[in-house]
């Protein structure tokens, strides 16, 4: 095995001042153990890849015997040779006899699976080596065009891509698994008392037609401009880490809350801005008086009351301007690691940007394709609900009837395609008020009561439901403190059609 290692490794540069790691013996004695037992493979190739190999003749035979196992056919020395009789580097060390020389230890096959682990282990360290030497490169590089926080981001996302190389690797659950789960789920639920078996909206009626949000769940909340996207986003969201906290303080294992610690990336709307709308809605002060500070000493008490409640909340505020989906998904990645967030609110999704930097109509069909994909990934990959703000089309303008329709979503289907649910805002007073007659009118009077009927009342429009059913949650909604609510004794409507 020494005269391997020693042929094998010819091709390294004895002028490098510290060698990566690497351990051409163990990429050999692997080598050679799947050619004596073929059925190794099985344990070695969810894992392992060529390019974990540090020897490149490695990672080339490698996939031969990949490739030779995948149609059932015997991968040994006699088999493999043809594939390696034009290989140069395999003429550098004594041609293909040397296939033969790899199976000279048998004693390899018992200590294969190491010899995997402790080749992709060493591939992660060089990963490393490699996001830290472009890092130390970007940095040295004081040109003009360079922009340091998009280094950095660019730094967060290599580092945790190696670190997801990392974990464990993917494998298909088996039915007992999958079964477990559902029922732990299903214990949740029954032991959360309000049928949750994902997070808390804070609003019983829409939990108790969705169930809550369910981990790696992609939520779409689409509406027209002042129906309350917004706000409602920001009231579920405050719903949830609060909800955590009241759960871990009255002793409920953090992993079984309905709650959780909540990331707002808030594109839109500063972090004030934001804070400003949660203080209103908990202390009952209207956002432009608060703004404009029209409140009396009582109210301010109050109000320094509900601020100094709302100090430990683990909710957390983004609002960093113009982010692309890549920096968004490293941002949020960091605070899954640091603060253990378990539910995202973006703030809205059409100002996020793409990797494409094309202009045309086209171009942003393909660039909203790409946003929707790449935070239904996101949620996936840190299991976790992700809830996402749209602009609807202004097709729902031009109907009669103004509620919105799947159809209406901006930009790309892929939206729909890739959401989990769609939920609709729909406010009917707000087109109400824009047809106001005059006072003297005589339709003024049957305006008027039709007002009184539907005023600070909105319905939430479950379109798309991959867990259950579609239709109508009624709710209330104060436009002072931007605050939604159950409607008193109203449950939600079954499916419209």
């Amino acid at each position: 095995m020494a005269e391997i290692v020693r042929i094998a490794g010819a091709a390294e540069t004895p002028a490098e001042p510290q060698s990566l790691p690497r351990n051409i013996e163990a990429e050999a004695a692997l080598l050679g153990a799947l050619m004596i037992d073929n059925r190794l493979v099985e344990d070695v190739q969810l894992k392992l890849r060529s390019e974990h190999f540090f020897e490149p003749l490695h990672g080339r035979i490698y996939d031969s015997i990949l490739r030779m196992t995948d149609k059932n056919m015997v991968a040994n020395p006699v088999t493999l040779k043809p594939m390696f009789e034009a290989d140069e580097a395999i003429k550098e060390v004594g041609g293909a006899s040397y296939l033969a020389q790899l199976t000279g230890s048998g004693a390899a096959v018992i200590g294969a699976r190491d010899f995997a682990q402790q080749i992709y282990d060493l591939a992660l360290l060089r990963a490393l080596v490699g996001v830290g030497r472009d890092m130390v490169e970007g940095a040295l590089d004081t040109s003009e065009d360079v922009a340091p926080l998009e280094q950095i981001e660019r730094a967060e996302v290599e580092l945790y891509r190696v670190a997801e190389q990392g974990g464990t690797e993917g494998k298909a659950k088996s039915f007992g698994e999958a079964t477990k789960l559902a029922v732990e789920m299903a214990e949740k639920a029954l032991n959360s008392g309000g049928h949750l078996s994902g997070i808390t909206t804070g609003l019983d009626s829409l939990n108790g037609k969705i169930g809550g949000m369910h981990k790696s769940d992609l939520i779409i909340v689409a509406g027209r401009p002042g129906m309350g996207k917004s706000a409602l986003g920001t009231n579920i969201a405050f719903s949830a880490a609060r909800r955590f906290v009241r759960d871990v303080e009255d002793g409920i294992d953090p992993a079984k809350s309905v709650g959780a610690p909540t990331a707002i990336f808030s594109l839109e709307m500063s972090a004030d801005q934001l804070a400003t709308r949660i203080l209103a809605e908990e202390s009952g002060i209207s956002s432009e008086n608060l703004r404009m500070g029209k409140i009396s000493q009582q109210e301010f008490r109050g109000l320094a009351r509900a601020a100094a409640e709302l100090q430990s909340l683990p909710l957390y505020i983004d609002d960093t301007p113009g982010l692309t989906i890549a920096a968004l998904r490293a941002r949020a990645r960091r605070l899954k690691r640091q603060k253990g967030i378990g539910f995202i609110v973006i703030d809205y999704l059409q100002l996020l940007q793409g990797s494409g930097k094309g202009s045309s109509a086209d171009n942003r069909v393909q660039e909203i394709s790409e946003i929707s994909r790449g935070l239904k990934q996101l949620a996936k990959e840190l299991d976790v609900p992700v809830m996402a703000l749209s602009q609807l089309s202004r097709a729902v303008e031009q109907r009669e009837d103004k509620r919105p329709q799947l159809s209406d979503l901006r930009e790309s289907g892929s939206i729909e395609q890739d959401a989990d649910m769609v939920w609709f805002i729909y406010r009917g007073d707000y087109y109400l008020a824009s047809k106001q007659p005059a006072d003297d009118h005589p339709d003024f009077a049957a305006w008027q009561e039709e007002m009184q009927r539907i005023y600070g009342q909105a319905e939430v429009i479950i379109a798309k439901q991959r867990h259950g059913a579609t239709g109508k949650v009624r709710m209330k909604f104060d436009s002072r403190i931007t605050k939604f609510s159950d409607l008193a004794d109203e449950g939600y409507l079954p499916e419209q059609r």
